[in-house]
Order: structure tokens, then sequence, then C-alpha cells
């Protein structure tokens, strides 16, 4: 018995170590479901590994078309997933389909009960001071102090950058999360990549600290499947994001049917 869970330990292990990518607007994106990206992240830790993570949405594909820096940046990580429904709808599409949808939200929130289960460390890094506070503190009462590493908000200088990841690394945090807009938070991880190798798992989780602290509110979850997730988050700041939506979903249309329609 006890040989036969070495064995299937072992598979699973082989099986995670080697990940199926999936080419979509020339981006790696790994095709693993939630439970696979946990095992993954949890073997990475025990195992005293320095891996990245990097989700994309419609928005950020678009982004990182435009912008070199930022397309460097993700390709460098470690795992590439799909945040967003419109990403796996388009590889369906492209005829490349992806297994599900990867809501970097719902990972940050399992791997936060993760940590409490296996007596992890985490940093979290980013939002105004009060909202990462209100966050930590959430976690703390849900959970235990414990996993708590440290955490400091996301208004620093770029001459400050090297000096906050030494700070994380000391802290003795195995995952850290960074909630700062793109192409911050990647430009963050990449350009500290040396000194972070020393916490096992880093994250961008762009505004997830305030939907924790409650100040902005997630869609439902019927929304969320149907892919419609965007058009609640434009409801509430309608004058600061119909741009970036009108326009980046537009631009993504485009980039689906080139990808579509490419030899």
């Amino acid at each position: 018995m006890v040989f036969v869970c070495v064995f299937l330990a072992l598979f699973m292990n082989q099986k995670l170590q080697k990940k199926d990518k999936i080419i979509l607007f020339d981006l790696g994106v790994d095709n693993l479901s939630m439970d696979e990206t946990l095992v993954m992240i949890e073997q990475a830790i025990i195992n005293n590994q320095s891996i990245t993570l990097t989700d994309v949405n419609a928005g950020k594909i678009v982004q990182l078309k435009e912008d070199n820096n930022l397309s460097r940046y993700i390709k460098n990580s470690d795992i590439i997933q799909a945040d967003g429904q419109a990403v796996v709808w388009a590889s369906k599409i492209i005829g490349k389909p992806l297994k599900e949808r990867v809501a970097g939200i719902d990972l940050v929130d399992n791997l936060i009960e993760l940590s409490h289960l296996n007596n992890f460390k985490i940093f979290f890094f980013g939002a105004k001071e009060e909202i990462v506070k209100a966050v930590v503190d959430k976690y703390s009462k849900k959970y235990s102090p414990e996993i708590i590493a440290g955490y400091r908000n996301g208004y620093f200088n770029e001459n400050e950058s090297s000096i906050i990841a030494k700070q994380i690394v000391n802290s003795g945090a195995h995952i850290l999360f960074v909630a700062i807009t793109s192409p911050i938070q990647e430009h963050f991880l990449y350009h500290n990549k040396d000194i972070l190798k020393h916490v096992n798992f880093k994250m961008g989780v762009g505004g997830s600290f305030d939907v924790f602290a409650g100040k902005t509110k997630r869609a439902p979850l019927w929304m969320q499947k149907i892919g419609m997730e965007w058009f609640y988050r434009f409801l509430q700041e309608p004058k600061r994001m119909w741009k970036r939506y009108l326009i980046g979903n537009t631009k993504f249309l485009f980039l689906v049917l080139k990808e579509k329609f490419r030899k």
C-alpha cells in the first residue's frame, strides 16, 4: 500500500513537472486546472523551489502586444495562466482549448487557506496602507496571524525596489502576493528575481486586495461563469473603465480573429 502511494505521488509530480503549454497569441499558456496549480505550488514550497506565476486576461494580452517590456516579464514567468474567461473562449475558437479558467483571485484565496493548513507564511505587498492592513487583519482572524510573514503598501520609489525585495525575503515568506497595477507588479518581480528566488512562490494579483478588503465588489457567480465579470467592474466605475474595456475588448477580438485565421 505504501509503495502504491509513493508511486502515485511520484507519477503526479512528474506529470506536473511536464507542464502542458498551449501557444496562444505567441504566449505559452499553461493548461492546468485549479487543483493541478495548487498541487504544483504546494510541491514547490515543500521542495524549496522558486516559481513565479502570471495570469493573463483579455486586457493584459492586448497590453503585452503593445508593451515589449511587459511581454518579456510575462514570458519569463514559470507559470502563465488564463485568468479571464475570454481567454478560455478564445482558446476554443482558435482550436487550442484550455481546460478551465483559473481566476487569480480564487487562486489567492485557495493559497491563503493552503498556507493555514501547511504552516506556510505569506507576504502581502501592494494597495493602499488601509487596504492591505484590512486584508491582513481579515485573514489573521479567519485563520491565524501565524500565516502572515509581513505586509507593506504598494507605494514606493524605484530606488526602494531592491530594499523592499530584501525585506520580503528576510520576513521568511514562502508566498508573495504583489497587488499593484500592471506592468509595475511584473516589473518588480522581474527586476528583483535574483533576490526573490528565496521566496518559493510569487504572483502579481492586481486589484485583488481591494476585493478582499471589501472596497470593490466582485461580480456574482453567474456573471463570472458567462464571462461578464468585466462588465460588472465597468458598472462600478464607468468613467474610469469605459475606455479600457471598450477599446481593449475590441482589440482583443481582433487578435482572436487574427490568431484564428493565421497560417
